[in-house]
């Protein structure tokens, strides 16, 4: 089975400043892979890169079976991202945002999708108000909804619990379970190892713009993820 997320020889530089170096990636088809790493590790731009919405400065990038930057729209389509903006618009309700987007991706019964999907974040009652009138957790939670509205293929996610209270943590929780049970690829960044232990298949460490070290969540050692997210940064010193 060819991996839905392939990446070679990845290398993103700002001015001289290297942000990735020379970084190795794969994630198949129903792989939930969380990144862990440090501020400053190049996790964000990494999974920006993988979005099409950032180039990379040399490497080879195939996200769903197409190469990026060349098929950035094809591989688009097929992929939901959260990063740390909400990316929706204040002054449309909810409900409008979501056909916003449902129209960009030709979602066939749109208003069905949009209803389940606003059920499922818990926004359901507040599809009529305007999204300027939310707080911080509810346009994360909306933001949420925004990703995986299309079924995506993939879902990118960048630290997608903040600003979320325990009751959208759980909710959030829930549905990323749900997608991975769809043989969906997710990659995620964050840095609660507790959760990530919880809802990842695979975690890899990100340090200085490369990858230290992978392990599959039945691989883990006794002493736990922190062991070994510990242990990959002293390797690496």
């Amino acid at each position: 089975m060819e991996p839905v997320i392939q990446v070679s020889r990845l290398v993103k530089r700002y001015g001289i400043k290297p942000a990735l170096r020379g970084v190795d990636f794969s994630a198949r088809a129903g792989e939930f892979v969380a990144v862990l790493g440090p501020n400053g590790a190049g996790k964000t731009t990494f999974l920006r890169i993988l979005a099409s919405l950032v180039k990379a400065s040399s490497g080879n990038i195939r996200v769903a079976g197409y190469s990026l930057p060349r098929q950035a729209a094809e591989a688009r389509l097929r992929l939901g991202m959260l990063g740390h903006q909400p990316m929706l618009y204040g002054d449309l309700t909810a409900a409008e945002n979501l056909l916003f987007f449902a129209r960009l991706y030709n979602l066939p019964d749109a208003g069905k999708r949009i209803e389940t999907v606003l059920d499922q974040v818990g926004l359901l009652r507040q599809r009529n108000d305007l999204v300027r009138t939310f707080s911080r957790g509810m346009q994360q939670r909306l933001a949420i909804g925004r990703a995986v509205l299309h079924n995506p293929q993939v879902l990118l996610l960048d630290e997608p619990h903040t600003g979320l209270d325990q009751e959208a943590c759980e909710m959030l929780d829930a549905l990323l379970r749900q997608v991975a049970s769809q043989q969906r690829t997710i990659v995620l960044t964050t840095h609660d190892l507790a959760r990530a232990a919880a809802l990842a298949s695979r975690f890899d460490v990100l340090s200085h713009g490369k990858f230290l070290a992978s392990t599959a969540a039945d691989q883990v050692p006794p002493d736990g993820i922190l062991a070994f997210y510990r242990q990959a940064l002293e390797a690496a010193r």
